[in-house]
């Protein structure tokens, strides 16, 4: 049996976990804990084949047999101080602690592990889902966005008609310049936790940037007709990018998610260039108070707040944007403030 093997059924930060745990036992040094989790994992990969790691300790059933030899190798490796003798003695040091029970036929030695409940209690570690930036598909992802998207106005206005209008204006969109809309994708099940529009202006709405923010409210107001329109590919009047949304799911926001995204939406502006040569700004209206903090961290500078209602503009040259370190940007985040 290769013993390297067998630890890779745990992960470094659970067998951490395991050891932490051990060590708050009277008479236990790391050096036993370590030896005693070797041991548990050991036999009980003589009991049973594992083909993927552990969710979290199992505990082997009855008695298992293992020499001083075996012990030896698990516990010393190729070290000059271990030997059979010494490994007995540690054997003998764990089953005095408790920790397992010896039987030996004049044969034979077998032992069974004694698992303390605490390590039994332990939780298993959580699942890492992985997240991957990705084209917005408005087949498949126009309903999950419309729906966390009408998170962020529901202070503003609690009513069905706000994610009814974000489904029908987020395929409009799709139809007319999919580039620019993007999504942090799951890659486990697909679905979206993220997702920004990027919309480029045709230059007969960039009066809008200047006039009172409230007049720009389009996805959570009942207005037929879209105050700023959308340039064609190709327009080299388009000089700006309209950041009309930018979110993350709250229960994934998290400084690499976050640097992720923006990272993502630096590569998005780059390829949005190719179409419209002439852009140089981005404007953005802040809806919510707790993404002002994210746009200050990024550069964005208030340039009109509404004097009725708790929304602005906030512009920032979309040179500076492209030059941003985003890690360095992110690191001024304090998130616990930051989520509220």
């Amino acid at each position: 049996m290769d013993i390297e093997c067998i630890h890779q059924w745990l992960s470094l930060q659970q067998q951490q976990a395991y050891i932490n745990t051990l060590l708050g036992r009277v008479g236990m040094t790391r050096r036993r804990a370590e030896c005693f989790l070797s041991l548990w994992l050991y036999l009980l990969a003589k009991q049973k084949s594992h083909s993927s790691p552990l969710a979290k300790l199992e505990v082997p059933a009855g008695l298992i047999s293992c020499t001083h030899r075996e012990a030896a190798e698990l516990f010393y490796g190729n070290q000059d101080r271990g030997s059979d003798r010494a490994a007995g003695l540690m054997l003998d040091k764990l089953a005095a602690l408790g920790l397992i029970d010896k039987q030996f036929d004049g044969n034979t030695i077998c032992i069974q592990i004694n698992p303390p409940p605490e390590l039994l209690m332990l939780p298993a570690p959580a699942v890492t889902i992985s997240l991957a930036p990705d084209q917005f598909n408005a087949r498949t992802d126009t309903i999950p966005v419309a729906t966390f998207l009408a998170q962020n106005y529901n202070w503003r206005c609690k009513t069905t008609v706000v994610p009814h209008k974000i489904a029908k204006l987020l395929r409009q969109w799709s139809a007319q310049y999919a580039i620019g809309l993007r999504v942090l994708r799951r890659q486990d099940n697909g679905n979206p936790i993220g997702f920004y529009a990027f919309y480029p202006t045709a230059a007969e709405s960039e009066e809008n940037f200047f006039l009172p923010p409230r007049k720009s409210l389009h996805l959570s107001s009942s207005a037929i007709e879209d105050p700023i329109k959308m340039a064609a590919a190709g327009d080299s009047t388009c000089t700006t990018i309209f950041v009309r949304s930018w979110m993350i799911d709250a229960t994934y926001l998290q400084p690499s998610t976050l640097c992720q995204f923006l990272q993502d939406a630096q590569t998005t502006i780059q390829r949005m260039q190719l179409d419209f040569p002439n852009l140089c700004d981005l404007q953005t209206l802040i809806i919510h108070p707790a993404y002002e903090k994210l746009a200050i961290a990024l550069g964005f500078q208030k340039t009109s707040q509404d004097p009725q209602v708790f929304i602005s503009w906030m512009y920032l040259a979309i040179d500076r944007f492209l030059a941003l370190n985003i890690p360095e940007a992110v690191a001024q985040l304090e998130f616990e403030r930051f989520e509220k």
